[in-house]
């Protein structure tokens, strides 16, 4: 039965986890054991490009070594894909998909070429029929795209809630703005499915109540609402947090080669020092 508080760190296994990550799980944890409450962690593992079962390995160690403590058994993306494609065919076959032939550099470049303020996220429609059939014919890669006014016609206004705040400071009840987002990727042919619709069909299947993440994430919530709505799923509270810089004034991440809680770990960091500088 899942706690009346759930919550979840969910991390991809394509690097090590850094004092981002840390902060992020800790804080995480820390919630659901203040209300008495139950903390899942789940391996978004989805990219068979870029994740490796090392990482994995690494991931649970470094947790480990915070003291956090999970729910088991660990949900894995790369084991639940019959899921996710249940979901986008039906998605699909409600007329709220289409197929996306552009790459992402042409998409790039459309947007560049925009005039300023009136394009920075991607809106299209389905092709017609017989043009589709032929790309489709020649073998063409396509994504698959949430058609977003397709979607907006269908479920109108929406709202979520949020406990933490926004990178602007949004807090309380927000209305919900998926054009933040456009017409969003939701698979593609080199990763199958992708975030959006794989992380809102997880947290609603492992019961997850709280979202807690970065505030790099906030617009996320935005598409995932609108995609609860379609898939008649409940919608959790979110409750985004700061995110942690360096000295620099830079978010940690992964790309900026951030020193690793493997490092820090090795270098005779404890975990009591480590919350301590991150103010936990």
């Amino acid at each position: 039965m899942t706690a009346p508080f759930t919550t979840r760190f969910a991390p991809s296994p394509t690097g090590l986890l850094h004092r981002g990550h840390a902060f992020s799980a800790l804080t995480a944890h820390d919630a659901a054991g203040a209300a008495n409450g139950a903390f899942l962690l789940r391996i978004e593992d989805i990219d068979a490009t870029r994740c490796r079962p090392e990482f994995e390995a690494a991931i649970i160690e470094d947790l480990a070594w915070l003291g956090l403590t999970w729910e088991q058994p660990v949900r894995r993306q790369s084991e639940h894909l019959a899921e996710y494609q249940t979901a986008l065919d039906g998605l699909a076959t409600r007329g709220l998909l289409y197929r996306c032939f552009r790459t992402r550099k042409e998409i790039a470049g459309t947007i560049a070429s925009a005039p300023h303020g009136t394009m920075d996220t991607w809106r299209g429609a389905p092709l017609p029929a017989d043009e589709e059939a032929q790309r489709l014919a020649a073998g063409e890669a396509f994504a698959w795209r949430l058609w977003l006014d397709a979607a907006l016609a269908e479920v109108g206004a929406l709202t979520f809630v949020e406990e933490g705040s926004g990178p602007n400071g949004e807090t309380g009840v927000i209305d919900v703005r998926p054009e933040l987002g456009g017409d969003v990727v939701l698979a593609r042919r080199d990763v199958g499915v992708a975030y959006h619709l794989a992380v809102t069909l997880d947290d609603a299947l492992q019961g997850v109540t709280h979202v807690i993440r970065g505030q790099d994430l906030f617009e996320a919530a935005h598409v995932q609402r609108l995609l609860q709505a379609l898939l008649g799923l409940p919608a959790p509270v979110y409750r985004h947090h700061r995110l942690l810089t360096g000295p620099d004034g830079k978010r940690y991440a992964k790309r900026d080669h951030a020193q690793t809680l493997a490092e820090l770990r090795a270098g005779g960091v404890t975990p009591e020092q480590l919350r301590a500088e991150m103010g936990l």
